[in-house]
């Protein structure tokens, strides 16, 4: 469904980049009427307050990088989990569709989503992240590489006007010339459930870095599941330490244990083996 949903406005193979944005203008203009009450801020998981506050406030901006495969695609996807169980709208793009199971797995509600696959490649980026901006709540956004310091600052005000949430997600190395309210980076990721050559993925474990402007501007770091059995949850410090002081050595620390369902290791398995595909993390 969601990406039934975003190619009906992509235009059609071979469309030039106006005729696609003009696309997304038009999707835009089809979720704006259920975004019309403009609450001043919107809710994150629980997991997450620890990184960004305890909501999302309207026109902000939060970055989100990383190495490709600790896990910035997965982040962004959580950053945006509640507020679409909330009944808000958001939409992603540069990303391939393929994502959309893991996203489902992190809390997304996907009949909530659009997924806008190929923006990188439309030659048009900045008009279509400007046109989702314009009537989706939160908009996750792969900044391709050379990006103009203009048109970030025009994408940064264009939030701030709509009341939109950006979230431009950036590939390793990368830094985003318009001020942000939070940057958030992935550290470090650590996979666990294969051991000793058998077994299979359960769990990923990341380290996440916070820093942002005013009372945010203090750098912080918080510990997640991203996923765990239960999707995003974060890592009880004094359980972990336990857990690992009780493992022989060269094994992984236990996680609660019960069994995935097919579509949840099929999920987890996606974020190793196409999470990095596109560059910016898994």
């Amino acid at each position: 469904m969601v990406v039934a949903l975003a190619r009906s406005f992509a235009g059609p193979p071979g469309d030039d980049g106006d005729g696609r944005a003009a696309g997304v203008r038009a999707l835009a203009e089809r979720v704006a009427p259920t975004t019309l009450a403009r609450e001043r801020t919107l809710p994150v998981l629980p997991a997450l307050t620890g990184l960004v506050g305890a909501s999302l406030r309207r026109g902000g901006t939060v970055t989100v990088a990383g190495e490709a495969g600790l896990g910035a695609t997965s982040l962004a996807f959580a950053l945006v989990a509640a507020a679409t169980s909330a009944g808000s709208w958001a939409a992603v793009a540069g990303l391939p569709a393929a994502h959309a199971p893991s996203a489902a797995h992190l809390g997304v509600t996907l009949g909530r989503l659009a997924l806008v696959p190929d923006a990188a490649t439309l030659g048009h980026w900045p008009t279509v992240v400007a046109a989702l901006l314009d009537g989706v709540d939160l908009v996750v956004a792969a900044v391709p590489p050379g990006l103009r310091a203009p048109d970030a600052r025009r994408l940064g005000a264009r939030a701030r006007e709509r009341g939109s949430v950006l979230i431009p997600l950036l590939p390793a190395g990368a830094s985003w010339v318009e001020g942000a309210d939070v940057r958030l980076r992935v550290t470090a990721a650590t996979w666990h459930g294969v051991e000793a050559g058998h077994g299979f993925l359960q769990a990923r474990e990341v380290e996440v870095a916070a820093t942002g402007r005013g009372a945010a501007g203090r750098e912080r770091s918080v510990r997640l599941w991203l996923p765990g059995h239960d999707g995003v949850s974060v890592v009880e410090q004094a359980a972990s330490s336990t857990a690992a002081s009780e493992q022989p050595a060269g094994r992984s620390p236990r996680v609660p244990r019960s069994v995935p369902s097919s579509d949840q290791k099929w999920a987890l398995s996606r974020a190793v083996t196409g999470g990095a595909a596109d560059g910016v993390g898994g």
